[in-house]
């Protein structure tokens, strides 16, 4: 059985009927549009899926700097003033 990650489901007939009203509903809430009663697709907001890439993003950087403070050896000191 596929978990659904959002509090708010629609069909996607009712979907497809009107999807404003759906977004409207949800009140600012992930949805979730089923098809045969799977997630055939998520619906978010332009601000909570900028905020998703955000984290994405930061998850990558530290991802980044772990692996490079593993390194040092190979580091080169600088003087910040020369940056």
């Amino acid at each position: 059985m596929q978990i659904i990650l959002a509090d708010v489901a629609v069909s996607m007939s009712e979907f497809k009927k009107n999807p404003a009203a759906v977004l409207r509903e949800a009140n600012n809430r992930p949805v979730a549009v089923l098809n045969h009663n799977k997630a055939a697709f998520y619906m978010i907001e332009p601000e909570l899926f900028e905020a998703i890439m955000d984290e994405i993003s930061e998850q990558d950087l530290y991802k980044k700097v772990l692996a490079r403070l593993a390194d040092k050896a190979s580091a080169v000191e600088v003087d910040f003033d020369d940056l």
